[in-house]
């Protein structure tokens, strides 16, 4: 490790645009919902910040295939179709290919906005990844992980859901990335990150998407404000002496972008580099409306 300096944390932030591509865009937002194309369909989910008027009229809307009509619970609800959908279908960006899925949390199987992340570890790793190491923790259903694993990275994929892990591992299939060296751990990530610590065991590039609240395999209780330090601390333990990058990712209401920043140059300590933070913002696909989704820090070795 030859810097000694405190990262430099950005004066502004970034809004990370996500931008539709030719399997998924948002045609149209507005009324706390938002009008998506998902490989050949178009879904209707509901968006509370979109507090604007749609752009579009009832009848462009009317021509959803399925519509998600939530219930009074968090994120919860069902699907209404007007037509009958397959339980999957094929999504491809970049060199990925990813099963699209309707879940009865109104989610996809993938979050859209994060590709605005994903354009940013391919452009960091493609051409130096050189065996680079990356842990991405809270992987889901491991588009993430296949992205760096496309670029050349060594990849470790930590998911507490055996169900997340199975449909990362058919994305992987489908991607033709199968034979690529990505490790694939259900285990609780605190768990799984100590245990690394005891193994002396260190990593290139971290990705941190933890949620706001989760249970482990073994019923360990994540809640994001009690546990976010301990854990991003832990993970600094993890980096390299070569290590490249942290990103750090949060969809709570109450975590704050700025906030994110401190916390990550608190833990990344002395190690130098930069700090850029911000949102994620899911574009339309005409006009220059988006939607704020998730906030973000992001460490780079080089400032």
């Amino acid at each position: 490790m030859t810097a000694s300096v405190a990262p430099s944390i950005a004066e502004s932030p970034v809004v990370a645009r996500a931008a539709g591509w030719a399997d998924y865009g948002v045609i149209d937002s507005g009324d706390g919902r938002k009008l998506e194309r998902c490989g050949p369909y178009r879904l209707v989910r509901p968006e509370p910040q979109c507090l604007w008027r749609p752009a579009l009229g009832e009848a462009d809307w009317a021509r959803a295939d399925a519509v998600f009509e939530p219930s009074d619970e968090d994120e919860a609800g069902r699907w209404r179709f007007a037509r009958e959908l397959p339980e999957t279908w094929p999504m491809v960006w970049g060199d990925v290919t990813f099963l699209g899925r309707l879940t009865a949390f109104r989610h996809l199987g993938v979050f859209p906005e994060q590709s605005a992340n994903w354009a940013w570890l391919a452009e960091r790793l493609r051409g130096r990844a050189g065996g680079k190491r990356v842990l991405n923790l809270f992987g889901y259903t491991g588009v993430a992980s296949l992205v760096c694993a496309a670029a050349g990275a060594s990849v470790t994929h930590v998911d507490a859901s055996r169900k997340a892990i199975g449909w990362a591992r058919e994305n992987a299939a489908l991607s033709g990335l199968d034979d690529r060296p990505v490790r694939w751990i259900c285990e609780d990530a605190r768990r799984y990150v100590q245990r690394e610590i005891r193994r002396g065991v260190t990593y290139d590039g971290i990705i941190l998407d933890p949620p706001k609240y989760g249970r482990g395999p073994g019923g360990e209780v994540w809640r994001l404000f009690e546990g976010l330090r301990e854990l991003l601390e832990a993970c600094v333990g993890l980096l390299s002496d070569k290590a490249d990058f942290l990103i750090l990712n949060a969809y709570a209401e109450r975590v704050s972008a700025l906030g994110l920043s401190a916390l990550l140059a608190g833990a990344i300590g002395p190690r130098g580099g930069r700090i850029d933070w911000g949102e994620l913002a899911l574009m339309e696909d005409a006009g220059q409306r988006g939607i704020g989704l998730s906030y973000f820090a992001r460490w780079s070795a080089d400032a």
